[in-house]
């Protein structure tokens, strides 16, 4: 349902030239959405359908996410990054750490903001167990089993509270 509505969404926003819209390209949004839909159905037969990724709080909850200790840990990483290029100061190498989020979209959503935090790349999710081992490629390696805390913050208590 939620990819149905932002494939609607989307399209109306980029069909939208700023006066009102066509009834024709309503009912083409409806159509494609339909087949975005149908088609994430298909590739993933094991998910089932709710209604969860519309809640209003979710959606809140997501935003006060990227707002806030998502763009402050993307700042601190930047300058820790920019800190290292210039002094030379890096210690490569990859950390393995479990990361006790059981969902595939909170694991999603995790690894996505490690890697898009400068200095660090989620490399692999090994979800084969009950929670997910992340494998994560950090620039300054100082602990070789460090605290989850200390690689990825709160963000995964972020991804708990956004996907459930």
């Amino acid at each position: 349902m939620v990819i149905f509505v932002l494939s609607v969404a989307v399209y109306l926003l980029l069909a939208w030239s700023g006066g009102g819209i066509d009834p024709i390209e309503v009912g083409i949004s409806v159509a494609l959405g339909g087949v975005m839909a149908g088609l994430a159905r298909a590739w993933s037969p094991g998910r089932s359908w709710t209604l969860a990724g519309l809640n209003p709080l979710r959606w809140i909850t997501f935003i006060l996410f990227l707002v806030f200790p998502f763009l402050w840990g993307m700042t601190k990483a930047n300058l820790d990054v920019a800190f290292r290029v210039i002094t030379g100061k890096i210690h490569p190498g990859i950390v393995k750490i479990d990361s006790e989020l059981k969902g595939s979209l909170a694991q999603a959503m995790l690894a996505n903001s490690i890697t898009l935090t400068p200095g660090t790349l989620t490399v692999d999710v090994d979800d084969s167990g009950e929670t997910g081992v992340f494998y994560i490629h950090c620039i300054n390696v100082t602990d070789e089993d460090p605290p989850a805390k200390n690689v990825y913050g709160s963000f995964a208590k972020w991804a708990r509270r956004v996907a459930g």
